[in-house]
Formats: structure tokens, sequence, C-alpha cells
């Protein structure tokens, strides 16, 4: 904070300088996210039909790349920030300091320390206080969102299928899960909230907090298997602030806006069921290439 009350977020001192981005700062920069759809693009024709089908942010992956997955090429990012007016969040590997480094001084809005990739390190997170950039991480339950909102995320991914298949079950389930935790946290005693802390191995703090907010203390979204606006709809119903669609939308459509476009719409009006009928129609044709297989659905329920 400048001593004239302007807030400075980006300036030449070292990445460690955590006065110069405080925690709330960062979660203020998410806030804006809010309401919106977050797409992910691999190129440039992607990322402006999403900017035009109205995507709130769009998270630059590298496009089918084999072997070991890691962050996107900087050339990339840099390519697709000329071309788009929108903020861009990037991905980096779990435990992958480095990488994060590097994403930050390209000048990404956001980094997402992502699951999907491969793990960089197994039994240790970024330390997210150290950087500038706000942080996205991963949840499956309250406990581990919690703990990553600790180590420093401005925002939270509530993780569904990660195979790109179109398959929303795993992200209904752990969705649930974190709302179900939240709901039971807000009918308990002031003097359970120390146990319950200790169960879900989460700091009491921030357990105490959510408590007192009736929600997660920071920015909340879904992601996984989100395809359709009904999809979107949904997410939304069951309480998250916003959604991520993977990139499998692009694929096999011969009207990629559309797509994008009623997904977006669906997050904007999710209790409206006009607008939800009315982005859903004409959808089928699209869908063609992200139905699940019997094999698919076979291993889900092993």
């Amino acid at each position: 904070m400048a001593e004239d009350g302007v807030v400075t977020l980006y300036n030449n001192t070292a990445i460690t300088d955590t006065k110069k981005n405080p925690v709330s700062i960062k979660v203020g920069l998410t806030q804006m996210l809010r309401g919106g759809a977050i797409l992910e693009v691999s190129n440039t024709n992607q990322a402006k039909i999403a900017e035009e089908a109205g995507a709130c942010c769009l998270v630059i992956i590298e496009p089918n790349r084999q072997g070991i997955s890691r962050m996107p090429d900087p050339a990339l990012i840099k390519q697709i920030k000329r071309a788009v007016s929108i903020p861009i969040m990037s991905r980096s590997r779990i435990g992958h300091f480095v990488e994060a480094q590097i994403l930050e001084r390209v000048g990404v809005d956001y980094i997402d320390e992502n699951e999907v990739l491969a793990i960089a390190d197994e039994f240790n997170f970024i330390n997210k206080h150290n950087f500038r950039c706000p942080f996205v991480c991963g949840c499956r339950n309250l406990g581990e969102a919690l703990r990553r909102v600790r180590e420093g995320a401005a925002m939270i991914r509530t993780q569904g299928d990660l195979s790109g298949t179109g398959n929303i079950v795993e992200t209904v389930k752990n969705v649930r899960c974190v709302m179900g935790e939240i709901r039971i946290l807000n009918n308990m005693d002031e003097d359970e909230v120390f146990a319950f802390s200790k169960k879900i191995a989460a700091p009491y703090d921030l357990v105490a907090q959510t408590k007192q907010m009736g929600r997660l203390p920071v920015v909340h979204f879904a992601a996984g298997g989100i395809v359709t606006p009904a999809d979107a709809a949904l997410m939304m119903q069951l309480g998250c602030d916003g959604v991520f669609v993977g990139s499998e939308v692009f694929d096999n459509c011969s009207d990629s806006y559309k797509r994008v476009r009623g997904i977006v719409e669906a997050v904007r009006h999710y209790n409206d069921p006009h607008v939800l009928v009315e982005n859903s129609c004409g959808l089928e044709g699209e869908m063609a290439g992200l139905n699940v297989s019997e094999e698919s659905m076979e291993q889900v329920g092993e």
C-alpha cells in the first residue's frame, strides 16, 4: 500500500515482498470473476471466440502435448495476451514455484496450481504468499480447500473429471461434499468447531471464518465435465460462484461460439428457465464428440 493510498500491484520489487500484495488484494482481484465462465483455450482463434462469447477469463493450455504435461509455452501466452483484452490465467505444476515465477513474469493475471498437469512436488504446494499474482487451487472437500487458502490461494476450484470426457458426476459429488460440510459447520455449536477443524485437518481460524460467513472465504468455482448450459446452471444452483469450461467445447464443433455463448448465458441466468431453454436448444449435434462411452461409465461405477 503506497503512502498516498494508491495500491501498487506490479512493480520492480522482489516477488517475495508480500507487503506489496496482501491476501486481501488478491482475493479482491478474484472477486471480479464471480458470476462468470472461465474458458480453457489453446490458440488465438479459440481465445477470440471465448472473448466474443462473453468469457470473463481465459486459461491458456498447451495444445495436445505428449508425455509430461507442464506449463504452456510463454510465447503462446504472449501471443494470446496480445489478441484479447480479458484477464489471462495459466497453469503451473503443483509445487513448481519456478514455473509460477515465470508465469508471473510473463504477465498472466492469475496462476492456477493445477493437478491436471504432472506433479512436480508430491509433498509440498507452492507458497503462494511469495507472489504478487493471485493463485487458483483445486479441492475435493472443505478441508483441502481451506488448507489451500492458508497457503495463499485467492480462489478455490472444486475439481471433478480430469479426462475431458464431459462427465460431470465427479464434479457434482465434490461440490456437494464441500457444500454439505459447510452446512454441517454452520449448524455446529461454537465449542464443536475445534474438533471439526481437527477432523478435516484445516486451520481453525479459517474454519471459524467459514462458519461465520456461511461459505468459503474466497471465490469458489467448479471445474470438470461442464460442457452444456444445463451443466453450468447446475453448478451455480449448487452454490458455486462460477465455472471453468474445458477446451473440449471447441472440439468437433461446427459452431463453437453458440456452445460457449450458451454456457456463459446459463451462468449469468442460472435461475431463469426461459434463458436455459433458449440456450440449450440445438446443441445435441454439437455434443456428439462429448458423449461418455459405456466403458467410461463402467470405470466410474467401479
